[in-house]
């Protein structure tokens, strides 16, 4: 077995600058706890739900309307394009927003925020 080359201090900064990423999307992180498994929960209830009429409806399909309704339930048709949860931001591009938002706290009253920088 080889061993791992050592990794200086600086190279495990810059690593988990780029790995470690932060939730930005704008809620509480303790309510994204819950959210997202109930957002999931109800995307799956609904892919069940018309799953259900889809099936409720073959008896008055014909032969072609029943091969395509078995192939959409089959491929879970219903599902393709649903909900996902928004991608967390890289920690590197996190703490660039954060220090921009602290250096404006810091400015004089009578200077103003640039528009352009928002």
């Amino acid at each position: 077995m080889t061993r791992k080359t050592p990794k200086s201090p600086q190279e495990k900064k810059a690593l988990s600058y780029a790995n470690d990423c932060r939730n930005t999307y704008g809620e509480s992180d303790k309510a994204s706890r819950k959210a997202i498994p109930a957002r999931k929960a109800g995307e799956n209830r609904q892919s069940r739900r018309k799953a259900a009429q889809a099936l409720g409806d073959l008896k008055a399909l014909d032969e072609a309307g029943l091969d395509l309704a078995e192939s959409s339930l089959r491929h879970d048709v219903e599902r393709v394009g649903g909900w996902r949860k928004a991608p967390d931001e890289p920690l590197s591009a996190f703490l660039k927003v954060q220090a921009k938002r602290r250096s404006w706290r810091d400015l004089p009253p009578s200077r103003t925020r640039d528009p352009r920088d928002a």
